[in-house]
């Protein structure tokens, strides 16, 4: 009955008009050969836990913001992976707008071309818009929120405030070549195994139909950007066949295919090969985590040689404390730090954590598409 009162509220939701259809091949692969390689970050300020205290007026700090691009630029990256928030966008719609446009005059200052997510079903489900709580020391991402919160997103009457806020927000900008393009939801079909578990099947059902109206909604607007969604877990992607809605509905409305990886290296190219097989542009828009054998050592000339876009997670340490691993949810680093740092590439006061990574990136970025220089 659950899923019949779901389903019915849905259909009240009117089709969009005139929503352009998903990108061709060809179209998909006329854009990604315009583009310059796609290196980047994961991005959030050092002095911010969430995106909602990124981007609350309150909290919102150009100048760091400016300053820590500016080591973006140094390194030769050329897109950032940001994420936004629905709540954002219905307390201010107006200033929401106008703090974005600052964002995206500064990340053009630096050469850089931002990839928005709308969406995100990873971590705290409750979220709260006002001032954050401090880290929770020794955690990892121990403020970050999701969005939509548990409550919008089983709550079919909120859907019409989530369709005004993808049209709104896509809309604003859908012709802005500021921008690279539109991450609708990430990791949708997360359950939070490690910290926040939900894994009921009728939170899966809600994400499952809702994600193919976010991908209608955001074609409504007409972008002159792709629009993408990052499938994330199974080890090859080639057969749709074998694949859940979820992520046959990310490999078959994206304009180009993204992925998520944080394995060894020989596990993230036989991946990225998988998707080949869509004959798209590719790119991975989460890696790098040293504990797991993900290092920009290994990873990043396997991307660079495929032409595969590559943006690691995590910039620069501060409150998301993401140099802590996965597992310091179920055992802080309270006592003494990781012997090594999990993500992250700079530390607050913009000193690399290892210069040798600095020196890759750099030599990377600099070459030609799918070349990966000797040293």
């Amino acid at each position: 009955m659950r899923k019949l009162i779901l389903c019915l509220a849905l259909l009240a939701l009117a089709a969009p008009a005139n929503a352009r259809e998903v990108w061709t091949r060809d179209q998909a692969n006329q854009w990604y050969g315009k583009q310059k390689w796609l290196v980047g970050s994961n991005y959030i300020p050092a002095d911010a836990i969430n995106q909602l205290e990124m981007w609350q007026a309150d909290s919102f700090n150009p100048a760091q913001i400016d300053k820590e691009l500016g080591w973006a630029q140094g390194l030769g990256m050329t897109t950032m992976r940001v994420f936004l928030h629905d709540a954002l966008w219905s307390q201010d719609p107006a200033g929401f707008k106008k703090r974005m446009d600052a964002f995206l005059a500064i990340a053009a200052r630096h050469g850089i071309k931002p990839l928005f997510v709308l969406f995100d079903s990873c971590w705290d489900p409750n979220y709260k818009l006002g001032p954050q709580h401090p880290p929770i020391p020794g955690v990892h991402n121990s403020g970050w929120v999701q969005s939509p919160g548990a409550k919008a997103l089983a709550d079919p009457a909120q859907y019409a405030r989530l369709e005004v806020f993808v049209k709104g927000v896509v809309g604003a900008f859908a012709h802005d070549d500021r921008i690279l393009g539109w991450d609708l939801w990430n990791e949708p079909d997360n359950t939070n195994g490690s910290s926040y578990l939900d894994a009921s099947q009728a939170r899966y059902d809600q994400v499952a139909f809702l994600l193919p109206k976010v991908f209608e909604w955001a074609r409504s607007a007409d972008p002159s950007q792709p629009l993408t969604s990052g499938i994330w877990h199974h080890d090859h992607w080639e057969n749709l066949a074998s694949l859940n809605s979820v992520e046959k509905t990310q490999l078959t409305q994206s304009d180009v295919i993204s992925f998520h990886d944080y394995s060894w290296p020989e596990t993230f190219e036989a991946r990225a090969k998988s998707l080949e097989a869509y004959g798209r542009p590719i790119i991975c828009t989460e890696y790098m985590a040293r504990g797991a054998g993900s290092t920009f050592d290994t990873i990043l000339p396997i991307g660079k040689k495929r032409n595969v876009g590559m943006i690691n997670w995590g910039f620069v340490n501060g409150k998301t404390q993401t140099d802590m691993p996965w597992d310091s949810w179920q055992r802080p680093y309270t006592l003494r730090p990781p012997t090594l740092w999990f993500h992250d590439i700079f530390r607050a006061d913009g000193t690399a954590y290892r210069a040798r990574e600095i020196a890759i990136i750099k030599r990377l970025s600099a070459a030609p598409k799918t070349i990966v220089p000797t040293e």
